[in-house]
Formats: structure tokens, sequence, C-alpha cells
């Protein structure tokens, strides 16, 4: 029903608490009508994510969050579900969710496994080395730890190392092999660089591989498997020598044991670095006072030098020592520190020498006879590449060649 407003006389309808025309209230005594709060959520920002409530479902935490995570060729959002949660029970615990990932954005795929970090920081780390002998014991030291090779890189802690050390298994040449105390720190301080190589990229937020050290029972196991080696007795020494010119490598084991040269070194011995005039070679590796070593050669050894020296020659090799019997072409002349300890064993086995015999034994034989036939303790030690402790002689004192080949001439 219409009414005049009693102000401005237009009409109006008569249930209009002020007139429409000019504002005058027509039931100033009426209480006004409440309004109902709405209970629709603001807009979330652009890129920010998605907050959906499944409704008709008896959830404890119905409200799913969804990031963004690009855009379709059309413009329209790829989202996908929040992770490590993505759903709550109030729709502020998912926005609250959100914020904290869109403060810091992480990768949403599944966390790299410890085999794909291995991939990737071995490919690095591998350039950086000097001899494939390096890779090789990263690499045997990798084969011990299956059992983690397919865990998240973020769950691993200081225990799963440990198990790896104590209880990884490998299978060489068909058997299954636990490994060795040069093996458990080999393996400790893979995970050391591998760890750190994972912090560095934010893969993880903690080196767990550095939060122990190698227990004193796997030192003590170390030093006893290097106390394992032992010199060549004089009868052994004999068959050797008869057969130097007969046996192939034979050679080379006699050259180490009047040189003291680790196996991996002779292997490395370049042939720039042999010098035939004063009869010194130089190489050397593994620390500080190894490394660039000069070390006469034995007048016993001279002759054994020489033939591998034009053998190297005429190969075109760079190297001194070379394995021509399974070599295929030049780069494959390498001798490698396995291709040394292969052959070390054939000789051993055949010549009936002390079966406990090792490649290194050669090194320890020197160390030996050099001892028993009183050449000076610091030339036996600037000789084999050992540390020096003193530091008069170690910083003050230089000693020049000619009295490093006095000194190891001594030995007959």
């Amino acid at each position: 029903m219409l009414i005049k407003c009693p102000e401005c006389e237009l009409q109006i309808s008569n249930k209009a608490l002020v007139c429409p025309h000019c504002g005058y209230p027509m039931h100033p005594n009426a209480k006004p009508k409440s309004t109902r709060k709405s209970n629709k959520r603001r807009r979330l920002p652009n890129g920010f994510g998605q907050i959906s409530e499944i409704k008709g479902r008896n959830l404890r935490n119905p409200f799913r969050a969804m990031v963004t995570v690009g855009k379709t060729e059309m413009g329209r959002p790829i989202c996908k579900p929040l992770k490590p949660e993505s759903y709550f029970p109030t729709y502020n615990d998912a926005y609250a969710a959100l914020v904290e990932y869109n403060k810091n954005p992480y990768d949403l795929e599944p966390a790299i496994t410890v085999k794909q970090l291995y991939e990737r920081w071995s490919e690095e780390y591998f350039k950086t080395l000097k001899s494939d002998s390096s890779s090789r014991t990263i690499t045997s030291a990798w084969s011990y730890c299956s059992s983690i090779y397919g865990m998240r890189v973020c769950d691993i802690r200081a225990r799963h190392i440990k198990g790896c050390m104590d209880e990884g298994i490998a299978i060489i040449k068909g058997k299954e092999q636990r490994p060795s105390a040069g093996t458990k720190t080999r393996i400790k301080s893979m995970f050391n660089l591998m760890l750190d190589y994972a912090l560095e990229y934010e893969i993880v937020d903690r080196n767990y591989a550095r939060t122990f050290n190698v227990s004193d029972d796997i030192i003590k196991e170390k030093e006893d498997a290097k106390r394992g080696h032992i010199p060549f007795n004089d009868e052994e020494m004999q068959k050797l020598w008869e057969r130097s010119n007969t046996m192939k490598y034979v050679d080379i084991i006699l050259i180490q044991c009047y040189s003291g040269w680790r196996p991996q070194e002779l292997g490395l011995l370049k042939l720039e670095n042999v010098d035939t005039d004063n009869w010194t070679f130089m190489g050397g590796m593994k620390t500080e006072a190894g490394t660039n070593r000069i070390v006469p050669i034995h007048s016993k050894i001279r002759p054994l030098v020489m033939a591998k020296y034009k053998e190297a020659q005429e190969l075109g090799s760079e190297f001194l020592i070379n394995c021509t019997d399974t070599a295929t072409h030049r780069s494959s002349y390498m001798f490698t520190y396995d291709k040394y300890q292969k052959r070390f064993n054939k000789i051993r086995d055949e010549l009936k020498l002390n079966p406990q015999h090792r490649a290194h034994d050669g090194r320890m034989h020197f160390i030996t006879i050099a001892k028993k036939y009183q050449v000076d303790e610091y030339a036996i030690k600037y000789i084999v590449g050992h540390s020096i402790q003193d530091i008069t002689e170690r910083v003050y004192t230089k000693r020049e060649i000619a009295w490093l080949k006095e000194e190891i001439e001594k030995i007959k």
C-alpha cells in the first residue's frame, strides 16, 4: 500500500522505514533488522595456493591445502597437494601452513635418494681426482652401502652410516664380503664429503656423518692390518732375482723392494721424471711429505729401470711402468693398483712365496732392509715419503741428493 511522505509528499510504501526520496524516518521507533554476518572467506592472493573443504564425509581433517606450482598454456594454475601434510582440521590451520610454505617454498617432488645424491656428487668429485685408483676406492666403499640406496637423503642419520660400516655387504666375485677396517674409514670419509655436498645445495640441513668419529676398534683394526705387511726373506729375494728376466712383472717387485714406492706410486711414475743421467726418479702421492719426492735409483735395479724406460719409449707411453699383457691401446697401458695386485698375487703363488705376502710388502721390505743396513733414519723417511716430526730436520736441514744416494747404497 502506498502512502504520502509527510516531508516531501511523494508516494512511498507503508513498510518503508525511511523515505527513499528525502530520507525522512517513517517509523522512528522501529528496530533495525539485524544483518546476518557472511561466512564467505576472503579470496587468497594469486599464486598463493588453494584451500578447499571436503564435505559430505566425516573427516577429522577436512580442509585440504594445495600449492601453485605453475600454469597451463591457457594460464590456469597448476596445483599440487602441500607436503608433507596437506589435510588440516580447520581452515586457519591450512592457511597457516600455506603461509609457512610461501615464506620458503621447497620442492614438492619426492626427496632425492641417497643413490641419486651419490650419482650427482661422484660425477663432480671424480673430476677432481688425479688417478683412477682414487675413484675406485670410492666406488668400492659405495658398494657396501646398498641397504640405504633407496632412502631419502633427508632421512639419513649417523646410525645408518654406521650400519653400512659395521654390517654392509658387497658382492665381490660372486661372494658376499664385509668391509675391512680400511674400507670402513673410507665409507665414513665418503659420507663426510657427500653430505657436505648435500649441505651446500640445501638438500639437507645437517651433515650427520660429521657428528661421530671412527671408533677406536676400527682404528686399531686398521693399524693391525698395516702391521700385517711382511718383508721378503733371503730365499724369496733370490727367487725373484732368478726370475727377473724370465717372468713378467717380477722386475717391478724388485724395483719396489729397492726404492720403497707404494704400488699406486709405481704406476704413476712419469717418464719425464726419470733421470737416467743422475739416476733418480721423482713421484709420490697421498701426503705432503710423499708428493713429488726424489728417490735415488739403487745400483742393483738400474738395469731394470733402464729396461722399463726403453719399453715405455717404444710404447709411446708417458709412464715408466706399463701393463702390456692386457692392453689394447695406449691409454690402457696404465699400471693401476688393481693390475699390480693381481699380477703380484700370481707371481707369489707361482714362485711359492709366503702366501701372506701382499702388494705393499715390497715397500715394507725396503724399510726393513734399510734399517738392517743402518741407513740414516731421516734418509729412509725422505725416500719413502713419511712425515718428519723433528722441526730442525724438517724445516732447517736441507738434504742433498748425493747424501740420499750414499745412504741408499748401504743396502746390499
